[in-house]
């Protein structure tokens, strides 16, 4: 692979101009989509393996697997779709061999039934005991640009079962769509909502707990 002088644009580039320049040899090509997708596919991995080295591990088989296989790359899925499905082999195969190994689907029809909002929270007539915070202006989005209470959103989505968290990463964070979801993790689209719904109920409840004590 021959070298090539970074240009400073590749970061405006789409994935499949990358690709095909890697295939070409350009060797700052392939350095711009490791920078890319390189953190989203070092989160996707611990949700396989946590210790930080394995899952690093993992990462580099990963694009190791991408450089030996980009030419058989045929372009039916998107490259980011291709790249979480060697990463979730590969994951899927050092969890097997160190021995802990769970199905999200098996983690998926074994959680409990929850609600959106804790019964507790209403009377006898479906009123509010409890009312929710009222954010006005304060909306989410903007409440998760602020250090602290981005520090609680993280640590809310680290503390959810690992079958909530992994599709909560999926599609909240990296932007799949459900049905790349399904597939990667083995799941009913179905499952794939409520896991959905469930994660994003508990860390909403989270950070309005959060904005509460602040109150």
């Amino acid at each position: 692979m021959r070298s090539a002088t970074p240009t400073g644009g590749d970061a405006g580039l789409e994935d499949s101009e990358l690709v095909r320049r890697v295939r070409a040899g350009d060797r700052s090509a392939f350095a711009a989509l490791v920078r890319r997708h390189g953190g989203a596919l070092l989160r996707f991995a611990r949700l396989f393996v946590r210790e930080s080295s394995a899952a690093e591990e993992v990462v580099q088989d990963t694009w190791m697997a991408v450089l030996e296989g980009l030419d058989g790359f045929e372009g039916r899925a998107s490259f980011k779709t291709w790249l979480y499905r060697i990463l979730a082999n590969r994951a899927r195969t050092r969890a097997v061999r160190e021995g802990r190994s769970v199905p999200f689907s098996a983690l998926a029809e074994t959680e409990g039934e929850e609600h959106a909002v804790d019964p507790e929270r209403f009377d006898a007539r479906g009123m509010w005991r409890d009312p929710p915070v009222g954010w006005t202006d304060e909306t989410p989005e903007r409440l998760a640009l602020e250090a602290e209470t981005r520090q609680v959103m993280e640590a809310a989505v680290q503390a959810l079962p690992p079958a909530q968290r992994a599709v909560l990463v999926l599609r909240d964070e990296d932007g799949l769509e459900t049905e790349e979801i399904c597939n990667l993790l083995g799941l009913t689209v179905t499952n794939q909502r409520v896991l959905l719904h469930r994660a994003r109920t508990r860390v909403r409840q989270a950070i309005e707990e959060h904005v509460r004590g602040e109150r």
